[in-house]
C-alpha cells in the first residue's frame, strides 16, 4: 500500500468520518485557512489514482468515498513504522513507550491489562474455545 501525504491523510480522514461526499463537503470540513476547491479536487483525484478513494459520478460532478478503510490503512501503517523505527519488532515498540517518561503509572497498567486480554483471546482460540 502507498504511503500518503500529510494532506492527502488529511483528506481521507475527512472521507472516512463522511463515507461519501463531493469535493465541497470535504471543503467544508477543513479548517482555516481554507485551500482552494481545486487543491482539494487535486488531491482527491490523486488517492484515486493511489487506489484509496473510488468515485460515482452524479452529472457534472462526483460523489467520492474510501475504497481503503480506516483500520486497513492504520494497521499498514503501524506495520510500515514498527518495521522502519523498531527493527519489525512490535516488543521493541512496546518497551519504547514502557520507558517513556511521559506515561503515567495508570496507563501502563492500562496497556498491561490490554496485552493481558489478548493474550487470553489467542490461548483461549488456540484451544478451540471462545474468547471472553
Amino acid at each position: 500500500m502507498k504511503e500518503l501525504t500529510r494532506a492527502e491523510e488529511h483528506i481521507m480522514r475527512i472521507l472516512w468520518d463522511l463515507d461519501r461526499g463531493f469535493v465541497k463537503d470535504i471543503l467544508e470540513r477543513l479548517p482555516v485557512p481554507k485551500p482552494a476547491y481545486n487543491t482539494v479536487s487535486t488531491i482527491v483525484r490523486i488517492l484515486e489514482k493511489k487506489g484509496f478513494v473510488g468515485h460515482e459520478a452524479m452529472g457534472k460532478t462526483h460523489q467520492y468515498f474510501p475504497l481503503v478503510s480506516r483500520k486497513r490503512y492504520t494497521q499498514n501503517f503501524l506495520q510500515t513504522f514498527v518495521r522502519n523505527y523498531f527493527g519489525d519488532s512490535y516488543r521493541e515498540l512496546v518497551s519504547f513507550f514502557a520507558r517513556n517518561r511521559n506515561m503515567s503509572l495508570s496507563e501502563l497498567e492500562d496497556i498491561l491489562d490490554t496485552l493481558r486480554h489478548e493474550i487470553r483471546k489467542h490461548e483461549a482460540e488456540k484451544n478451540g474455545q471462545h474468547p471472553r
